[in-house]
């Protein structure tokens, strides 16, 4: 026999439905984002950095931004920026998310209702949770910080670096003086030392959509960034849990990829290239390279997917892997959930 709510109980439930509704009505949609775009290294020589990385991968200039210098990555618009650091430690010091149709009035607002407020001052560092618009010619520039302060840029899916409303202007490519040894594909991801990975992992989800496409142990998912390869990834800061204080939050490293991923060739191009396998776990000082194996524990293979890593001339360090890692399990590091 059908249920009949009676009357009275109509009356009763309705308020906790119109409540449910409000709330539902009253979260924010979240901010669709593509791909990654780009990535920001402040050097502490921006010549000896560019020579670098086009001996090494053969990378075209795409734009210059003053003394920045926006470095190809494989068939672009992606690019890695390169700009002076000015006297302070270089560092991975941003990133940038790509948004179809990008509007800047109506991103910004998007964000405001997640919780990103607009900075007081037109210059000066962004603080956590802050945003500021910057106009570069004609071309309108959104940075925010986020929970951690960690600056990110959103921009149009055609954005190059380059010039006009939508900075996709970005005129004659000037090729790379060599020829490079490694041929790169795009950007893979980027991995965050943050205060509070949790945190982190709530606010992206929330305000871009991102879901959880692998995870590398039980408190490390891994955020699809669009087309299930590309991801974020947030480590440490668990409050609550251990005794020591949380990191200062900062892009710890980049992942690039590429076609036909070779563990023992790319050792040899990049020893060839001056950059010498690592002494036992002596850190990451400049020109150095190491492998390491992701086992089962941290959601790998079982027999281990191998991770490669290198640092440029400021000991910034960069990962490299196939087209098709999508930080999951596998060799390759391709099998991911969806």
């Amino acid at each position: 026999m059908p249920y009949a709510l009676s009357r009275r109980g109509l009356l009763t439930a309705l308020p906790a439905a119109l409540l449910a509704h409000r709330a539902f009505a009253q979260t924010p949609a979240p901010i669709a984002v593509r791909k990654l775009t780009h990535v920001g290294l402040l050097v502490s020589d921006v010549r000896r950095s560019v020579d670098f990385y086009q001996g090494l991968f053969g990378m075209a200039v795409q734009a210059r931004q003053g003394d920045v210098v926006c470095l190809r990555i494989g068939p672009g618009p992606q690019f890695l920026s390169i700009g002076p650091a000015g006297g302070a430690p270089p560092r991975i010091d941003r990133f940038g998310l790509s948004v179809q149709d990008f509007d800047a009035d109506r991103v910004m607002k998007q964000l405001t209702a997640h919780g990103v407020s607009a900075a007081a001052s037109a210059q000066g560092a962004l603080g956590p949770m802050t945003a500021r618009l910057v106009s570069r010619g004609s071309t309108r520039e959104l940075f925010f910080g986020d929970p951690d302060g960690v600056i990110v840029q959103l921009q149009d899916t055609t954005y190059c670096g380059g010039g006009g409303a939508q900075g996709n202007l970005c005129g004659q490519v000037e090729a790379s003086p060599k020829k490079g040894l490694i041929a790169l594909r795009d950007l893979s991801h980027l991995t965050m030392f943050v205060g509070n990975a949790e945190r982190s992992n709530a606010f992206y989800q929330s305000a871009f959509g991102l879901k959880v496409q692998a995870r590398q142990g039980p408190t490390a998912p891994v955020l699809g960034v669009g087309d299930k390869v590309q991801f974020l990834m947030f480590a440490g800061g668990f409050p609550g849990r251990g005794r020591r204080p949380p990191r200062p939050a900062s892009i710890n490293h980049l992942c690039l990829n590429l076609e036909g991923f070779d563990r023992d060739g790319l050792l040899k191009a990049l020893e060839g290239y001056g950059i010498k396998p690592r002494e036992g776990n002596a850190g990451t000082p400049p020109l150095v390279s190491y492998v390491s194996t992701r086992m089962p524990n941290r959601g790998g293979a079982p027999e281990g997917t191998p991770e490669l890593y290198f640092t440029d001339p400021d000991g910034l360090l960069m990962q490299l892997q196939d087209v098709r890692y999508c930080g999951g399990g596998g060799y390759l590091g391709e099998v991911c959930e969806g």
